[in-house]
């Protein structure tokens, strides 16, 4: 795992599947917390599962981000 992002959180929306899934992984592999959102709970806690497995430091939240509230 690479370090430069070592300290650093990065909020990932969309992440439990695609382009989202591939960000908050590289974000993880560089050294990142990832805070794992997409509106299926199941597919946000798949991501996380996997940065964790992975050593990474990750929490899942279902969200869905075109809601204001």
């Amino acid at each position: 795992m690479a370090e430069e992002m070592l300290g650093k959180t990065a909020l990932v929306t969309g992440a439990g599947s695609g382009i989202g899934r591939a960000t908050a992984l590289e974000f993880a592999s560089r050294g990142a917390a990832v805070v794992v959102s997409d509106i299926s709970g199941d597919a946000a806690e798949g991501t996380a599962s996997e940065i964790r497995a992975a050593g990474g430091d990750a929490a899942s939240v279902s969200a869905d981000v075109s809601v204001d509230a």
